[in-house]
């Protein structure tokens, strides 16, 4: 047990952060549960955990360090982990903390009081208007009123004690400071997520062992079929591989280090290549045959964190063995979305986000350069948003989130990116980006100018989604029933019904649909033709001067997405 110690070792902040990310693993669906819309699946807890884990990645590949070493490392990995609003914040409250334990071998509890004060600084910052409420109010409350409290003889277990109560009291009261939240009767799910991670450092201080568990997720990776690939087998697609490559002084000169020489090498052995630098550790994804011929020629500069190498022979023939279309020449690392190669250099290139095979087809189809598979319940990272930007190879990069709770992860992706001026359209629904994108026009070669065009487009664009709700609650007025259909738009609650046929239905009406020349409708994975023809014959009747214009989205979530212009 750890109860009475009064300084903060490399070792025992692993061990806090470990704990920590274990404890939220733990609870990570009661915090999904925790949405002020009810809606399947929500991801706040999912996208705080992965953000951790990029940071558990990270801290246990440092072996050794000192505690300023293994704050830095922890916060790189979260910093391109980060996954929604959630997540991007928490990555900003251990990079700040990092901020306050730099050039520290361990720390005092006062030393790693005012780190943690530095991480709300940080996480505040990275917020364009902080709202009350939220996790940003459960950090600052909770900090400031446990370092409030420090005395001479307070241990580590004190203060972390005290930092976890006051937590619990700031998120007790976040319904009293957001009403959407008092409405829907739940506290912030961020700030929850919080609690769980300060809960499993208490979990530390009192021995509690660190579990090793398998699968990063509720979604654990697949386990491959190995006799899809015997000794009579023919290696055909080669091998996907990636690693995180810690540059050395030793080695190179690190500061100046660029990875152009890199990708002029790695296209000599292989294609769909990203690499891209972080600070002094390297990113790498490459599709190969000779996987050693890359490890060699890396070492010479660094060493590894990590390391993978996936035989795509043998994930083609399991993809054959489940009757499904095999797409050998673009598979990838899902870690980091890379769908295509990277591009000659260009003036000005498009990366847009989107759920759904037939959304992202239509994307492509409209201009988008690359579509980031992603959306709710699946926000994409900071790294795959990184991987994005290397791949499109541009002068200029815009990108469409199109969702409110995927802007700042792209956001931070710009801020960290040095090779290209990234523009983020700040599109936070589907409708948005569609707009967006139907009027992209690079001609006037005036990155603002373009910027703004876009901006413009998207400004009377509404989109309208239908769910099923996965408890009761009431929503801006809206008595929403488990299991029944709710209809909203832009954060607010219009309807909810029995079916996804009324619900729609409800919704276009709800819209004015019937005052605008044309709508269109993206129909989701699970929407039946019944249900589609049920919304075809009652859109002809009730607006027959309305044109539909139809999308196979195949969307997941969202049954339909109704785009009103």
């Amino acid at each position: 047990m750890l109860l009475n110690e009064r300084k903060i070792s490399s070792e025992l902040f692993e061990k806090l952060f470990l704990l920590g990310a274990q404890n939220l693993r733990q609870n990570l669906q009661v915090v999904n549960d925790l949405n002020v819309f009810p809606i399947p699946d929500g991801d706040t807890g999912e996208n705080m955990y992965l953000t951790m884990q990029g940071g558990v990645d990270r801290l246990t590949a440092a072996a050794g360090g000192t505690l300023s070493e293994k704050a830095a490392a922890t916060a790189q990995g979260m910093l391109l982990g980060a996954r929604g609003n959630s997540g991007v914040i928490l990555s900003q409250l251990f990079y700040g903390l990092s901020v306050g334990l730099e050039g520290l071998e361990e720390a005092d509890i006062r030393q790693f009081g005012a780190a943690l004060k530095e991480g709300v600084k940080h996480a505040y910052g990275a917020v364009a208007k902080p709202v009350e409420g939220t996790i940003l109010t459960v950090a600052r409350e909770a900090v400031d009123n446990a370092c409030n409290a420090l005395g001479e003889g307070t241990t580590a277990a004190d203060f972390f004690a005290k930092y976890l109560s006051e937590m619990k009291k700031s998120l007790e009261k976040t319904p009293e400071l957001l009403e959407v939240l008092k409405e829907a009767g739940v506290v912030d799910s961020g700030g929850a997520g919080l609690v769980y991670i300060a809960e499993g450092f208490c979990k530390a201080l009192g021995g509690e062992e660190i579990v090793q568990e398998t699968g990063g997720t509720s979604n654990p990776q697949k386990q491959l079929d190995f006799s899809l690939f015997t000794a009579d087998s023919v290696m055909e697609f080669g091998y996907c591989t990636e690693l995180l490559l810690q540059l050395q002084h030793a080695k190179t000169d690190v500061d100046a280090f660029s990875v152009d020489e890199l990708i002029s090498y790695l296209e000599t052995i292989g294609d769909s290549i990203v690499a891209f630098k972080t600070g002094s550790v390297i990113k790498v994804h490459v599709h190969t045959m000779t996987p050693y011929m890359v490890l060699q020629y890396c070492q010479k500069y660094g060493e590894f964190l990590t390391v993978k190498i996936e035989n795509m022979t043998l994930q083609h023939n399991e993809t054959q063995e489940k009757g499904e279309e095999a797409k050998p020449a673009e598979a990838s690392s899902a870690s980091l979305g890379v769908k295509m190669p990277k591009r000659a250099r260009r003036q000005f290139a498009t990366v847009t986000v989107a759920a759904g095979e037939g959304l992202q087809a239509v994307f492509k189809e409209m201009g988008a350069d690359f579509v980031v598979s992603g959306g709710q319940t699946n926000n994409p990272s900071s790294e795959d948003f990184l991987a994005a930007f290397d791949a499109v190879n541009a002068d200029h990069v815009f990108v469409l989130p199109n969702n409110g709770n995927i802007v700042m992860a792209a956001k931070q992706a710009a801020a960290i990116y040095q090779d290209s001026t990234v523009h983020v359209i700040e599109s936070k629904s589907i409708g948005q980006g569609y707009s967006a994108l139907s009027m992209l026009d690079y001609d006037s070669e005036d990155a603002e100018s373009i910027a703004a065009a876009m901006y413009e487009s998207m400004e009377n664009t509404v989109t309208g989604m239908v769910c099923r709700a996965v408890r009761d609650a009431q929503v801006n007025g809206v008595s929403v029933t488990k299991d029944a259909y709710m209809g909203f738009a832009d954060h607010t609650m219009h309807v909810c019904r029995p079916t996804k046929t009324e619900a729609v239905c409800a919704l276009a009406e709800a819209l004015g649909v019937g005052e605008k020349d044309y709508v269109m409708v993206v129909y989701g994975k699970d929407a039946t033709e019944e249900e589609r023809n049920a919304f075809r014959l009652f859109a002809a009747e009730k607006y027959p001067n309305v044109e539909l214009y139809e999308i196979e989205g195949e969307q997941e979530v969202y049954d339909f997405l109704l785009i009103v212009e």
